[in-house]
């Protein structure tokens, strides 16, 4: 291992073994904790993918992957102003006693995150973000005068005033929160905490301030947004669950039988004006307050459900217009083909009547007569 600061080219300046890193790993979904090392002769550009998760600034500070495997490296190098740099490489001992004096720290962490939605996906929050500052600078270290190493060690760190809940955002402005979160859906709820825009906050906070040209002075870091949107319809619901309206209806008793007792015999979603939807809505909402749940999503339900049975006559019209078309060109076919053998045997005079061949091109005598005296007009061509 060396480091040669003299050295002409850059790659020249660094020994073998200068990408080798001892990490530590934590499983903030399960508590796991481990520690490994990368493969030196692995070029440092490829080291991160052979991580056993992910850095703590790739993942962001919203919702964490799955599984949700964070990756503290650690810093080898060291220099104390007076001499080259110097390396320090890490026993299995040591890594074992960190890991172990880290347990009540990682503990910190898996309690304080966000679990949201029905699959109680793991979102971080500040306090999370604060005890896992707190594990990296516990993996700081130093060596006594024997040259043992020393750990900074654990320490329960307040949260800085500068990490904000979005719950205590939405609290703090409640004249800038959307009534509508109170009946929006999963998925739309999720799509309004990952709103990100090209400059300035995203999430919750910057969603809710951009349309009111509210202005958030700069230094702040957000997070639980989706929690706070979760907590904000569960509060509006009263103790009430909510349930998207399309698995309601699907799935439930009270939403099946309150669908087929608004139906009208005969009747299709396709000719409802919006008037009616919006008094169906009204139905379904009292049917589900009785079933003590919330529908989410109930009038764009109802709106896509009618734009899909709209879908399904424009496909019958554009069906039978197309079956129009091919019949249409049929007939003109047959049509040539029918003048075309009437003017042969008009033009035979074989003293047959208009009507006797009129029966046989199912046709009027009418139009035989007409078609006879122009062939006869034009004895030196068929008629057109």
């Amino acid at each position: 291992m060396w480091h040669d600061l003299r050295a002409e080219h850059r790659q020249e300046r660094f020994g073998p073994g200068n990408r080798y890193q001892q990490w530590l790993a934590v499983d903030i979904g399960t508590g796991a904790v481990w520690f490994g090392d990368t493969d030196w002769r692995t070029p440092g550009e490829d080291s991160s993918p052979r991580l056993p998760g992910h850095r703590r600034t790739e993942v962001g500070d919203g919702a964490l992957p799955t599984p949700a495997v964070l990756v503290h490296p650690f810093t080898h190098r060291a220099a104390d102003g007076q001499g080259p740099c110097t390396w320090r490489f890490f026993t299995a001992a040591e890594l074992h006693a960190l890991a172990e004096l880290l347990l009540p720290t990682v503990q910190r962490v898996i309690d304080s995150l966000h679990r949201v939605g029905p699959a109680g996906d793991l979102e971080r929050s500040a306090e999370a973000a604060t005890a896992w500052s707190d594990l990296e600078r516990a993996c700081d270290h130093t060596s006594d005068a024997t040259g043992a190493v020393v750990w900074a060690g654990p320490r329960a760190s307040r949260v800085p005033g500068s990490r904000v809940e979005g719950a205590e955002f939405l609290a703090r402005n409640p004249e800038l929160c959307d009534p509508s979160w109170s009946t929006a859906t999963d998925a739309e709820l999720d799509a309004y905490a990952a709103y990100e825009p090209v400059s300035g906050y995203g999430g919750v906070p910057g969603r809710m301030c951009a349309p009111a040209h509210v202005h958030i002075e700069e230094g702040y870091t957000f997070y639980g947004h989706r929690a706070a949107l979760y907590a904000y319809r569960a509060t509006a619901c009263g103790g009430r669950t909510p349930v998207e309206a399309g698995i309601w209806f699907r799935t439930s008793d009270a939403g099946r039988a309150a669908w087929e007792a608004a139906k009208v015999v005969g009747a299709s979603l396709a000719d409802a004006t919006d008037c009616v939807l919006d008094h169906l809505a009204d139905t379904f909402r009292g049917a589900a307050d009785h079933d003590g749940v919330v529908l989410t999503g109930l009038p764009a339900h109802l709106w896509q459900q009618r734009a899909e049975e709209r879908a399904a006559v424009d496909e019958t019209l554009a069906a039978t217009g197309e079956e129009l078309k091919r019949l249409e060109e049929m007939v003109k076919e047959v049509r040539r083909v029918r003048n075309t053998v009437l003017t042969r045997v008009l033009s035979w005079n074989d003293g047959r009547d208009d009507e006797q061949i009129a029966g046989l091109a199912a046709t009027s005598p009418t139009a035989v007569a007409e078609w006879r005296e122009r062939l006869t007009a034009n004895q030196s061509g068929r008629p057109e």
